[in-house]
């Protein structure tokens, strides 16, 4: 069974070693995740820094643990919408999220990382609750 817990600064190490080379750190392909407010209002959290364990991938545990995120949010925090942002060449990670209901987010300005001294496009995404 899986459930959420609050990060404990022990975690750390454990979460790292997850990472297994410098492109997959900047990806965070798909376990720990936060969720935050995004701004002063309370109708939205934002997920970010999302990874599952390299020797429990492709399990589910990515879109097991962000249901439990989703109804966290719903139930706990009661908002209204999770939103969060995925790099556009992180297609695993994008999937999953699209897989449990979220929706891209029309920008009118693509957000863009330079990362490993390449330029990385990040896409919106967001869940009405």
């Amino acid at each position: 069974m899986l459930r959420l817990r609050p990060y404990n600064k022990n975690d750390a190490k454990t979460i790292m070693s997850w990472i297994k080379d410098e492109k997959s750190f900047y990806k965070w392909t798909v376990g720990f995740f936060t969720m935050r407010r995004p701004n002063e209002f309370f109708e939205e959290l934002r997920c970010g820094i999302v990874i599952v364990d390299l020797e429990k991938r492709r399990q589910e545990y990515g879109k097991k643990m962000l249901k439990l995120g989703l109804k966290y949010a719903r139930e706990i925090f009661c908002v209204n919408k999770v939103s969060l942002g995925v790099f556009g060449n992180n297609k695993s990670a994008y999937y999953c999220y699209k897989s449990i209901g979220f929706k891209d987010v029309f920008q009118d300005k693509i957000e863009k990382y330079t990362v490993m001294g390449k330029e990385w496009n990040c896409l919106e995404l967001e869940i009405k609750l």
